[in-house]
């Protein structure tokens, strides 16, 4: 979003008031300095960059993807096509930072530990408990029923979730610990890997499901007891491993 200065007379204030009025003063002044063949400060091409994943955002989540346009992102972005097409190359490509997006608003902020605990299980007990909060996100969730939706016709959108590599970090994370935690146990790096995978989609599986509409959504208290349950398991399995057989798939 361009910044420029406003002369202040009281017409001018009024105008600023009216947030309809402000965002067309700043679209009208984008296209004079574009126009100029000015080039925006690093600052100005960053808010111009987001104001573009939030408008595509909010048009893929709500119409699909198959029914957004190019051209009706930069319409309601107030940019031309040529400009969008400056940033990202097509339509694939935008999708794909608009997951990139999305999964970077779930995470859990910078400043919050993601290993936290005396033991095994108070460890795996908050790794759960972030898990779902991000799963269940609202954003979360319209993105995964839009790729459930029309991943058969657009194949670039399983492409573009699993590219995040967010899944493959978290499976990572957990077999770390397990490998931290679970010295003395007979499992291997390949049984690790493995367990570490299943223990993410025995966490969030169900509830996602769930809050998609298929069963009644989970309450904070039955989430909290299906975490403590899900550990409870997961961890009985990996402690009682009989031999160091690799697991195949």
């Amino acid at each position: 979003m361009a910044i420029g200065w406003v002369t202040r007379t009281a017409k001018a204030t009024r105008v600023r008031e009216n947030p309809y009025h402000r965002v067309n003063m700043e679209r009208r002044k984008a296209t004079k300095t574009a126009g100029r063949g000015g080039r925006p400060s690093r600052a100005d091409a960053l808010r111009l960059r987001q104001r573009i994943l939030e408008t595509a955002t909010a048009l893929f989540l709500a119409e699909g993807y198959g029914s957004t346009t190019i051209e009706a992102v930069a319409t309601r972005a107030g940019i031309s096509k040529r400009t969008l097409y400056d940033r990202f190359d097509g339509k694939p490509a935008l999708f794909a930072a608009v997951v990139h997006e999305i999964i970077a608003q779930i995470r859990p902020p910078a400043g919050v530990p993601l290993i936290e605990g005396v033991t095994l299980r108070d460890i795996l007990r908050r790794l759960a408990a972030l898990m779902l909060r991000a799963a269940l996100a609202p954003r979360a969730l319209a993105l995964h029923r839009l790729v459930m939706a029309e991943s058969a016709r657009f194949p670039e959108l399983v492409r573009a979730v699993h590219g995040d590599g967010s899944t493959r970090e978290a499976a990572a994370l957990v077999g770390g610990v397990l490998a931290r935690e679970l010295r003395e146990s007979k499992l291997g790096a390949e049984q690790r890997a493995f367990a570490a995978e299943q223990f993410i989609f025995m966490v969030v599986t169900v509830p996602q499901r769930r809050a998609m509409g298929f069963g009644k959504p989970m309450t904070a208290a039955e989430l909290e007891l299906w975490a403590d349950k899900v550990v409870s398991l997961f961890l009985n399995g990996c402690r009682q491993q009989p031999h160091s057989e690799a697991v195949r798939v």
